[in-house]
């Protein structure tokens, strides 16, 4: 793949920003960006709130949280290598929680594996700013791809 071809086109990065933005009332709700969105790579953050804790004898953030991280950033990801008018939807995920979420903000990153015409598999890992090496969790995850030709 050439550099030219890893530009995401303009019009599909407005589309996929606008709909994560505007059209999910959960993205909303948890304060979910998207803050990087290339061809086949999306970043997400997800900025603390104490409504997110789910373990305060720990205290941690919720699992639920960090998974619903992980599951719209791949999608994004998926997303990014599809036309404007394509829709995805998560088959499945799998997610590996390696230690707890601290009380400060999270990142999720996720990375292409494989697109083809029905389905997308991304490789899913959420951190923290302050220690971006450690993984907080990772994940794998497969897309439904509905393609706007198919419709």
């Amino acid at each position: 793949m050439t550099a030219k071809q890893k530009v995401l086109d303009p019009a599909m990065r407005g589309e996929i920003e606008r709909f994560f933005a505007e059209e999910i009332p959960f993205n909303r709700y948890l304060g979910l960006r998207l803050v990087s969105l290339e061809r086949g790579v999306a970043r997400v953050l997800l900025p603390f709130k104490p409504e997110l804790v789910g373990d305060p004898m720990r205290p941690a953030l919720h699992g639920g949280v960090i998974a619903a991280a992980l599951d719209t950033v791949g999608g994004a990801a998926v997303f990014s290598e599809l036309a404007v008018g394509d829709r995805v939807s998560t088959v499945d995920i799998r997610v590996d929680y390696l230690r707890p979420g601290r009380l400060e903000d999270l990142y999720a990153e996720a990375t292409i594996k494989r697109v083809g015409n029905r389905m997308g598999v991304t490789a899913i890992r959420a951190f923290h700013e302050s220690d971006p090496e450690q993984s907080v969790a990772e994940a794998m995850a497969v897309y439904n791809i509905r393609r706007v030709q198919d419709r």
